[in-house]
């Protein structure tokens, strides 16, 4: 067996319509097609960028940073796209933080149902 690439993340939302329109607006991620159903899943991005939104059908107890699950989603850009979006987030009121990882640079901010995303690029400048 061979893993080609990462074909899409799923998230349970706890209010599915809010969170198509934090993914559209704050990621500029365009919704892919209409599900038929509440049960099926909204996918969101292109294909090796793409998120799937499910509506939770439980309420789950809020997790603790750092416990076991989801770390966090993490998307490549590029490092004017980085910059960009620092200005978007500021824009939409999302708090994020930037480290430096040396090789790479990174963003890191909860969606409204506080699964972390990264934006992250290895285009970091040389000087």
């Amino acid at each position: 067996m061979q893993l080609r690439r990462l074909d899409h993340v799923s998230l349970n939302v706890s209010d599915r319509a809010r969170s198509i329109a934090w993914y559209r607006d704050v990621l500029g991620l365009e919704q892919r097609g209409e599900p038929p159903r509440d049960d099926w899943p909204v996918f969101m991005g292109e294909f090796g960028a793409c998120v799937a939104l499910f509506q939770a059908q439980v309420d789950t107890p809020e997790r603790q940073p750092e416990s076991t699950g989801l770390r966090h989603v993490a998307f490549m850009v590029g490092r004017d796209d980085l910059s960009a979006a620092q200005t978007r987030l500021a824009e939409w009121g999302v708090e994020f933080r930037f480290e430096d990882h040396g090789s790479a640079h990174s963003i890191y901010f909860p969606d409204p149902d506080g699964n972390v995303i990264e934006l992250t690029t290895y285009e970091t400048l040389t000087t």
